[in-house]
C-alpha cells in the first residue's frame, strides 16, 4: 500500500506488517499479521493518519494531482522540525523519497532527541 505523502505498507518474510514513514523518517512494524493488519486498517486513527484527507485535499488544490511516480512530500521532514504546512510541501519522485528518507535516518539514527544537524547537500 501507498498514501499520497509517499508513505509504504509492506509485509516482510515473517507476514509482519511494517510502515515506511518518510516525513518521520521512520520504518516501524504495524501489525504482527494480517489479522491484526485488518483490525488496524478498520480504526478511525489509522485511517486518518494514512489518508491525511484534509491536508491531501488542501495540497492538491496548491500543487495538483502529481503522476503515478510522485508523490507529496514534506521538503523538511518533520523529524528534523518541518511544518505539516503547505508551504513545507512539495512533490517527489517516490522513490528518491523512500531512499533519502533512509539515508537521514540511518544518519541521525544514533543522535538524542533534540539535537542540532546540519544537513549537506553534495553532489
Amino acid at each position: 500500500m501507498q498514501n499520497e505523502f509517499g508513505n509504504v505498507i509492506f509485509t516482510d518474510e515473517d507476514g509482519q506488517y511494517w510502515r515506511i514513514c518518510p516525513e518521520e523518517l521512520t520504518c516501524e512494524v504495524v501489525a504482527i499479521n494480517g489479522e491484526n493488519f485488518a483490525r488496524l486498517q478498520d480504526t478511525d486513527e489509522f485511517l486518518k493518519d494514512w489518508t491525511m484527507r484534509e491536508l491531501v485535499e488542501q495540497v492538491r488544490t496548491m500543487l495538483g494531482m502529481p503522476d503515478a511516480q510522485r508523490c507529496y512530500c514534506l521538503k523538511i521532514p518533520a523529524t528534523l522540525g518541518g511544518a505539516y504546512a503547505l508551504a513545507n510541501i512539495g512533490t517527489i519522485d517516490r522513490a528518491e523519497l523512500i531512499s533519502f528518507s533512509g539515508h537521514v535516518a540511518k544518519q541521525i539514527n544514533d543522535l538524542p532527541d533534540g539535537a542540532q544537524i546540519r544537513l549537506k547537500i553534495t553532489d
